[in-house]
């Protein structure tokens, strides 16, 4: 599967700028950390924001594979700010799966019109948010056997990936029947905190930390549904998108740090002194290397293209989406994940293998590659993915949607 390229030129082009652009600075910006303001704006410039959202409200329409594409080239480079750039694209999705026409209509023709940026807040794990109604009038509740009107969020929201410099949320809490419910927020809705607290070793600019909610109104028009999340099958196509976003950005990560042992070994690589050679080029256990590694990120690729194909069509199938087809769709994607995974790890690691002990050094920034893998791969445990397939090959049941599959 090469990857699959954008319909219009003109967004081409700006991609190929962006990831110049992301290029240049990516080594200083992964040391710093913090919010890349500087770019998400050049994000914003780009018009690459409208890609998910379909012409009707103003935007591209572009399938998953072209935007998963571009998702992947920009994570050859720099996947934190890939990671932010595909996460809004996720939440502009689950705005076609979750929302009545009324809200894909208004929220998605002002994201296209405006540039709004989304972050997210959903976090499923986390259950430590709760909406209980607002009191009216008097103070009386709304008759319990009616949804109310109007709410109060209260908690806090871990893995809140891009909330900071955004311009909308996606949050997820409880009310007090236990159901789930999904909402968009106004970032900068009073009572809503984006803490920078994100400290993890890779994907430090992912601004993946904390948000609170105090006392945050919200009214019913806030709230995603009908159908909400997993009303019917097509809602639950949401994960399928999630998975496939995390298996391009590891993918693009094993293709750049292929890129980088090969840009260093053609042009600073020397030979090991006992191995007789005049160039390192020559040396058949870094060709060894290089063999591997294009085998693994080549198997990862074609796997790719068979879950983006599957993603699509099922897509397109809209509210007709059967759960035999959801389920397929599902194992194919799991696959394509665990092997990109496989192969932004080793790709990783045997960068170092490749480029010795010179590659080290603190000015190449190669250490960002495994970080940047490393913290992302353990999103949701890759072990239960090899669950899924592994019942699937012994008795044939689909995946269970959930969040995470």
């Amino acid at each position: 599967m090469s990857i699959v390229p954008l319909s219009n030129p003109a967004l081409r082009g700006a991609l190929a700028d962006l990831k110049s652009l992301l290029d240049e600075t990516a080594v200083a910006r992964d040391r710093a950390g913090g919010t890349a303001k500087a770019e998400r704006d050049a994000i914003r410039r780009s018009g690459l924001l409208t890609l998910a959202i379909p012409a009707a409200y103003g935007g591209q329409g572009e399938g998953w594979p072209a935007i998963l594409g571009a998702v992947r080239e920009l994570a050859q480079v720099d996947s934190s700010l890939a990671h932010l750039f595909a996460f809004h694209h996720l939440m502009v999705a689950s705005v076609l799966l979750y929302g009545n026409p009324t809200q894909r209509a208004g929220l998605l023709t002002a994201t296209a019109r405006r540039g709004l940026f989304w972050g997210n807040a959903l976090n499923p794990l986390d259950r430590r948010t709760h909406l209980t109604p607002a009191r009216e009038g008097a103070g009386e509740r709304a008759e319990e056997s009616d949804e109310p009107e109007s709410w109060i969020l209260n908690g806090t929201k871990s893995f809140c990936s891009g909330a900071s410099d955004s311009d909308l949320l996606l949050v997820s809490a409880d009310g007090p029947d236990g159901v789930l419910r999904v909402m968009v927020l106004p970032t900068d809705r009073a009572g809503i905190a984006v803490l920078d607290d994100w400290d993890a070793i890779g994907q430090r600019q992912t601004d993946s930390g904390t948000v609170t909610f105090t006392d945050v109104a919200v009214s019913a028009v806030d709230i995603l549904g009908p159908p909400g999340p997993f009303g019917d099958v097509a809602s639950s196509l949401r994960p399928c998108i999630a998975q496939s976003i995390l298996a391009s950005l590891y993918l693009g990560i094993a293709e750049g740090a292929l890129a980088a042992a090969r840009g260093f070994t053609l042009t600073e690589g020397r030979p090991w002194r006992a191995s007789g050679l005049a160039s390192a080029a020559e040396d058949p256990y870094l060709l060894h290397h290089f063999g591997e590694l294009q085998l693994a990120i080549a198997a990862a690729d074609a796997l790719g293209g068979v879950a983006l194909d599957r993603l699509q069509r099922a897509w397109e199938r809209g509210r007709s989406l059967g759960a035999q087809e959801r389920g397929e769709t599902s194992l194919a994607v799991a696959t394509f994940k665990v092997a990109a995974a496989r192969a932004g790890l080793d790709a990783a690691g045997r960068l170092f293998d490749i480029t010795g002990a010179r590659g080290a050094a603190g000015r190449y920034g190669f250490d960002r590659f495994w970080r940047n893998v490393r913290t992302h791969s353990l999103h949701d445990p890759l072990d239960y993915k090899l669950k899924e397939l592994g019942v699937h090959a012994l008795t044939g049941a689909l995946p269970e949607p959930g969040f995470y599959s």
